[in-house]
């Protein structure tokens, strides 16, 4: 009990360091000091990070490998070509002759407008294949219209007079357009050839248009086995991602809201929305309340997240130090700084990254000696304070 009965005078510079060492093993916290994460302090079986310094040159790395969307996906830009024909899709066939008393049309039926005869509508075959009077079995399935009819032509050029041929598509069931999932009207379309050039918003306008916000919305293509995801609101700000749709695409629309958390001395902690297709860091700090004036350390203020491979070596980190296909980076920015703020909006938000804001160093010497003074307030038996003695004992002078 002696021991908290004395008056103690602590050497200036002594005190600094016997806090900080109090401070950090002793004070509770919502997180790392700033020197923690600085010094990469890691407790045993922690997963390891890297730190990058948020700086112009990182900005326009972050900028340069954002994520493509379905224009980098999916690289062909041209309009699909031609529909062609399958398997059990249903074939119509128009043949005109010259003259009466060709192969079809009968001498006795005489000079009449439109020398024609269409054959009973058929269904391609298992093997691919239409039946046509006296030109036996066309191949039709992989093939256009204009294949097919010129199929036909040669078969019976020999015996018609002058034949033309028209082939149509009576009814079509294969090389359709699916699209499901949060839209008004979910459909399966034959992509014909009035329609061949339609684009993602025009599919997904053909089934209603989507339920939810554009901001929530997702846009999931899948075509020939490779799918790519992009935000609804990506297809309109970004034309480029709004592709040609192509025979057999399927497109699936879903919400999500995207989500960021915040922690440490920010205004609020907790989970948040974009309520938008992307913010920035700054935007995301604002809407996390900001930094507390009496308890956030500017300059600590660090962005958590997993970069691709690819994205970790253009930043300077040493991948081959990982086995993951992500890296775990946590970018730091100084918003002490004023240049800092714009920097923080040049960054854009992913989903699901961890903001935090670490408290300053006077805020924990405040809260040490303010636990300190409690302590000897309430005169604890000195047994229970010896850890804390000890952490003091060299850096202590009694008064006289």
């Amino acid at each position: 009990m002696s021991f908290i009965a004395k008056t103690y005078v602590l050497k200036p510079a002594l005190l600094a360091a016997a806090l900080a060492l109090g401070a950090c093993s002793t004070n509770p916290g919502s997180g790392p000091l700033i020197d923690d994460v600085n010094n990469k302090i890691q407790t045993e079986n922690a997963p390891a990070y890297e730190l990058v310094p948020i700086n112009p040159a990182t900005v326009n790395i972050l900028h340069t490998h954002e994520p493509k969307g379905l224009a980098g996906a999916f690289t062909d830009k041209r309009p699909p070509a031609s529909i062609v024909f399958g398997i059990g899709d249903v074939v119509s066939v128009t043949i005109f002759e010259a003259a009466a008393g060709g192969l079809f049309i009968p001498a006795e039926a005489g000079v009449r407008p439109g020398n024609f005869v269409t054959i009973p509508d058929q269904s391609v075959d298992n093997d691919g294949f239409i039946t046509v009077p006296y030109a036996g079995q066309v191949k039709a399935a992989g093939l256009t219209a204009v294949q097919i009819q010129r199929a036909i032509v040669d078969k019976i050029s020999n015996r018609a007079i002058e034949p033309q041929v028209v082939v149509a598509m009576a009814s079509q069931r294969t090389q359709l357009i699916s699209v499901l999932g949060e839209v008004n009207s979910p459909a399966r379309y034959p992509a014909s050839a009035a329609g061949a050039k339609d684009k993602v918003l025009d599919a997904i306008t053909r089934a209603g248009g989507i339920k939810g916000q554009g901001f929530e919305t997702w846009v999931m293509l899948e075509r020939g086995g490779r799918r790519a995801t992009v935000p609804f609101e990506n297809l309109v700000m970004s034309p480029e991602n709004n592709i040609y749709v192509r025979p057999d695409d399927s497109i699936y629309v879903y919400r999500e809201q995207q989500k960021f958390l915040a922690f440490g001395a920010s205004g609020q902690s907790g989970e948040f929305n974009f309520d938008a297709w992307r913010i920035n860091l700054g935007e995301a700090v604002g809407k996390a309340g900001g930094l507390l004036d009496g308890q956030a350390e500017p300059a600590g203020v660090f962005l958590y997240r997993r970069e691709p491979r690819d994205v970790a070596a253009q930043l300077g980190i040493d991948v081959n130090k990982y086995t993951t296909e992500t890296i775990p980076v946590i970018f730091s920015i100084n918003l002490r700084d004023p240049g800092g703020f714009f920097l923080a909006t040049k960054v854009m938000m992913k989903n699901q990254d961890i903001i935090y804001v670490s408290n300053s160093r006077n805020v924990e010497v405040t809260k040490f000696l303010t636990y300190l003074r409690v302590i000897m307030a309430t005169g604890s038996d000195a047994v229970n304070l010896s850890n804390d003695a000890l952490i003091f004992r060299n850096n202590i002078k009694l008064a006289p």
